[in-house]
């Protein structure tokens, strides 16, 4: 599939999420007011996008960016806790508020802010107050979110906080320690209290699907105030979990968006039906990842990079060889088995980034 088809395909995908945002916020009729003035602000970015397109420059819509590395638990199967990464800086606030502008002006409206745990990260909400147009979806484990930190994402309706669960609290904390369930239900009566719009971010796995995906599970968050639902298939980063990885079957269920009818809320999975796009939606294609300190990479299960936004522009980095290698090469990483090809096939994608330095 050509780059255009691609845009088309993701423009489509954004504006069905959005939509279903706005379905799912009919009673609160200024965040309305909000998902409606974000579809028209989504549609503007996706023309700068095509702009860019037509000068030779493919911009994704999508930037997963790992603000900081440190985080105040430790869950069994963390991706960014068990990746090997060398220690560098990270980048500093001020850098991450010039990054923010460079991608605001190609055309990269959403900024997914991952960790780590990103409340962690100094400054955060100061820069993303800066960027009204920009959204971005806040994965944090919820241990965090007092009523100061509550009070301060009430005035920034394009940060969605998206809250990390396992299921109920037996799997929840089994994974990320005794008693965090609890304080993340705690985290959501506060956003309820506050009418802010917020999610949660589900690691689904092949023992916990049936409950993540159950009529209980769901409607309960319903009941708590969530309105978003994001499941990610777990991807084995560490050895000995490969069993963890949703079957086939059970990933046809996330794929299909069944949910979407069913339930007032948006849905979305990650990969999602990748083979509809002719493969992996990473290394520009579909999105890109900002590692802590500033290297653009495939996506955040591939730590390689030969592009560091320490120390060139967002553009300049989106020009990236390597990046360029793995898009025209991404009918190498359709996976049929689950997890995440590019993980996978990480020699090749190795030997890629030594043939372009």
């Amino acid at each position: 599939m050509d780059n255009n088809g691609i845009n088309k395909m993701l423009e489509t995908l954004v504006r069905t999420t959005f939509k279903d945002a706005l379905r799912a916020s009919a009673r609160d009729p200024k965040m309305a007011a909000f998902f409606l003035r974000t579809l028209k602000a989504q549609k503007r970015a996706a023309e700068k996008r095509q702009a860019w397109e037509s000068e030779g420059l493919h911009v994704p819509p999508l930037m997963i960016l790992s603000v900081t590395d440190h985080c105040n638990l430790h869950c069994q199967g963390c991706y960014s806790q068990n990746l090997p990464r060398e220690n560098k800086a990270e980048m500093s606030p001020a850098r991450l508020e010039t990054l923010f502008g460079e991608a605001e002006a190609l055309g990269t409206a959403i900024i997914l802010l991952a960790g780590g745990e990103p409340l962690l990260k100094p400054g955060l909400l100061d820069i993303t107050k800066k960027y009204p147009g920009i959204i971005f979806p806040l994965l944090t484990n919820g241990t965090l979110l007092d009523e100061t930190i509550v009070a301060r994402i009430k005035e920034q309706r394009n940060v969605i906080p998206m809250l990390s669960v396992e299921g109920f609290e037996g799997d929840t904390d089994l994974r990320r320690g005794a008693g965090t369930y609890g304080r993340v239900l705690a985290a959501m009566e506060k956003l309820q209290a506050a009418g802010i719009f917020f999610g949660v971010s589900i690691t689904v796995t092949r023992s916990n699907f049936s409950t993540v995906t159950g009529d209980a599970f769901v409607r309960g968050l319903l009941d708590k105030g969530c309105k978003a639902f994001f499941y990610v298939e777990y991807s084995p980063v560490r050895e000995g979990t490969e069993n963890w990885v949703p079957t086939p079957e059970q990933r046809e269920i996330l794929v299909a968006g069944s949910f979407r009818s069913k339930y007032a809320a948006a849905f979305l999975a990650f990969p999602g039906e990748e083979k509809a796009f002719g493969g992996c939606l990473s290394s520009g294609r579909g999105f890109v990842h900002v590692s802590a300190s500033g290297d653009l990479e495939p996506c955040p299960f591939a730590p390689y990079s030969d592009a560091s936004l320490q120390h060139m522009s967002y553009k300049e980095a989106l020009q990236s060889k390597f990046l360029r290698s793995i898009r025209e090469n991404s009918g190498e990483l359709l996976e049929e088995d689950g997890g995440c090809a590019i993980w996978k096939k990480r020699e090749w994608v190795q030997a890629l980034l030594a043939g372009n330095r």
